[in-house]
């Protein structure tokens, strides 16, 4: 059964999923021999980090900059992936050149610290190297999604601080977006919108949000989100093109207010935003939004990594 697609991250059907091969440890499998112990740090803890890519024209759109933020994670929590990011990136290429996947891809690439001698969160009782497994699918967002646009709900769920589990670091420990995005889905909405400790906007439970207003580019400072590689790249585009940006904190006065409202993701791009808590955004996919989608778009094309 095919769900019924409503949420920025769902994606158009493809009977050649059934058959992906995954790389675990350099080894391909199937999908359905595809698996770890359950001894594994990632599965028994949530403990390593990970990193979403796009295959496009035979290319991995900002490889350095994923391979960047992977090993910056990898360090943060001590863990030695065991693998240089060129050897690293030779592992994503040889998975997908033997599957001929140049287009229309998404891969999730997780580095879990390895097999445990007992279940116990101490990284000294870790028997093994790291585990890699890299998913690559044939994943292209629906058009009607996009064409409609989502539908945000504010969550009591906040974004915390460096003190308790900073948002920097992309780790498999995702619970707290976990019981955002279950609070967003029973209110009927497509991706939950989080608030930072003191009430203003921060970022959504798997993308980032963006509005404009008087023709000027708002999104929330870093500190309560992940460094996402779009959301820069979205700020790079508005300076590059004269657009007026700022990172700045704003409340949901000046959401529910806003001109135009999007979310940004390596998947999808820009995704339009219609609706925030109910209250109609004012032009969905406005001319901003619009012309922001087109710039990135023409930034993927020129920083594509060739797959070798």
């Amino acid at each position: 059964m095919i769900d019924e697609p409503h949420g920025v991250h769902d994606f158009v059907y493809d009977p050649r999923n059934a058959d992906i091969l995954v790389s675990i440890n350099g080894e391909l499998k199937h999908r359905d021999q595809a698996t770890v112990s359950v001894f594994e740090s990632g599965y028994m803890l949530g403990d390593g980090v990970w990193e979403g890519m796009r295959v496009h024209n035979g290319g991995v759109a900002f490889l350095p900059e994923h391979m960047k933020r992977l090993y910056a994670g990898a360090k943060t929590i001590d863990m030695d992936i065991g693998l240089t990011p060129d050897e690293m990136a030779q592992r994503l290429f040889d998975c997908l050149t033997a599957q001929n996947m140049t287009e229309g891809v998404h891969i999730r690439l997780m580095v879990t610290r390895g097999i445990k001698k007992t279940p116990y969160q101490g990284p000294r009782f870790t028997i093994t190297a790291p585990t890699v497994v890299i998913i690559p699918e044939y994943k292209s967002p629906v058009p009607e999604v996009i064409e409609a646009g989502v539908s945000l709900f504010t969550v009591h769920i906040r974004r915390t601080g460096p003190a308790e589990q900073d948002q920097k670091l992309n780790s498999h420990s995702k619970l707290n977006c976990i019981l955002a995005c279950i609070q967003a889905d029973k209110a009927g909405a497509d991706e939950a919108l989080m608030l930072d400790p003191d009430g203003f906007v921060a970022t959504c439970n798997s993308t980032h949000f963006f509005i404009v207003r008087d023709g000027e580019v708002w999104t929330s400072p870093p500190d309560y989100c992940l460094g996402g590689i779009t959301r820069g790249n979205i700020i790079r585009v508005c300076r590059e093109n004269g657009i007026p940006v700022h990172e700045k904190r704003f409340s949901l006065f000046d959401v529910y207010s806003a001109d135009e409202a999007f979310i940004t993701g390596t998947f999808a791009g820009a995704t339009p935003v219609r609706e925030v808590d109910g209250r109609t955004i004012a032009h969905k996919n406005g001319p901003v939004t619009q012309r922001l989608s087109k710039l990135y778009k023409a930034l993927v094309e020129t920083n594509l990594t060739p797959i070798t």
